[in-house]
């Protein structure tokens, strides 16, 4: 299972979060990752951990003041980048796009989509993983794996009956160990999260508990 978790723009040290999920990674084998604001990319990176872009446009160098390059994304020291957040939505050639962008840079990507049907069609633009997350669960306090489990099973269903070799991770609502350990359970290779972590005042300590059952 990969941890990844998204700061959003939320009011949270990055750095104190990178370390704690570099330190828990290293501590529990699990893989964790992290996707700061893009200005504090490199500052994350530079802590050991797993670092992911919350965004890359579908651009190339050139003339595209106020859009995020995926190279220079790459060149801060990401691993990878996220795609089509349900708090950016994309069109789906822009998706193609950002998408072949991140590949030429060397980024993983995970696309993001509302529900199973996106994501059938998401997985046919070739990204590394999906990721199903239904807007009304994201930020709340259950989880998708809870509250909805149908969607995950479909979704995990969908992307398969494309392309076999694309992961499938689940977000919304991501809380805990038991979450993710429920994930798991509906096929789900990986868990997408924000607020728990960030908002939490012992960042370390949800970060524990959400791998513990992975140890």
């Amino acid at each position: 299972m990969f941890v990844l978790v998204n700061l959003k723009t939320y009011p949270c040290d990055p750095i104190e979060v990178a370390q704690a999920a570099a330190d828990v990674a290293d501590d529990s084998g699990v893989r964790v990752g992290v996707a700061p604001q893009a200005a504090h990319l490199e500052a994350v990176a530079e802590t050991g951990v797993e670092t992911w872009a919350q965004h890359v446009d579908p651009i190339d160098y050139g003339s595209n003041t106020g859009h995020t390059l995926a190279e220079t994304v790459a060149e801060a020291g990401a691993d990878g980048t996220l795609v089509n957040h349900s708090e950016h939505r994309l069109k789906l050639a822009d998706i193609d796009g950002s998408v072949q962008a991140a590949e030429r840079a060397g980024l993983e990507t995970v696309v993001c989509a509302n529900n199973p049907e996106q994501i059938g069609a998401v997985t046919a633009l070739g990204p590394d993983a999906v990721a199903v997350e239904p807007p009304e669960l994201i930020g709340g306090d259950v989880s998708v794996a809870t509250a909805d489990p149908d969607i995950v099973t479909d979704a995990v269903d969908a992307a398969a009956n494309v392309d076999e070799d694309v992961e499938v991770f689940c977000g919304a609502g991501i809380s805990s160990g038991d979450d993710v350990d429920a994930a798991g359970d509906l096929g789900a290779s990986g868990v997408l999260l924000a607020s728990g972590v960030a908002k939490a005042d012992d960042p370390r300590a949800v970060l524990e508990d959400l791998v513990d059952p992975l140890v």
